[in-house]
């Protein structure tokens, strides 16, 4: 099955960061800052294997009225979030893509050229 889907890993300053995006660039999931890169790879990790799990996410709404989900690991942390939907239907969409798809995507690595400029 080809992946609808990729996992980035960047730095922003001096913290490792990941994103899951769809096939058209759109940001579905964000995981929190990481102080290194392995520990980053770790959140990834645990993302593709949580995703599997229906009771790892959280269906939330903000204080103005959007629509988000939080995916969590077995012992309860957060090991991301995704974007702001206007509908309820959009942020079921958002969780089954990223239960469909946060298993088998790939991961692009931008910190070895934030490095090497």
């Amino acid at each position: 099955m080809k992946a609808k889907s990729k996992f980035q890993i960047y730095q922003s300053g001096k913290v490792y960061r990941f994103r899951l995006l769809s096939k058209n660039g759109r940001k579905i999931l964000v995981g929190e800052a990481y102080t290194t890169k392995q520990n980053c790879l770790k959140g990834v990790k645990s993302v593709q294997e949580n995703s599997l799990d229906d009771d790892c996410f959280e269906k939330k709404r903000s204080s103005n009225g959007k629509y988000y989900f939080l995916l969590k690991a077995a012992n309860g942390e957060i090991v991301g979030a995704s974007q702001m939907y206007s509908t309820v239907s959009g942020r079921n969409a958002g969780i089954r893509f990223v239960k469909t798809n946060a298993s088998i995507s790939l991961i692009e690595d931008f910190t070895k050229s934030l490095r090497s400029g």
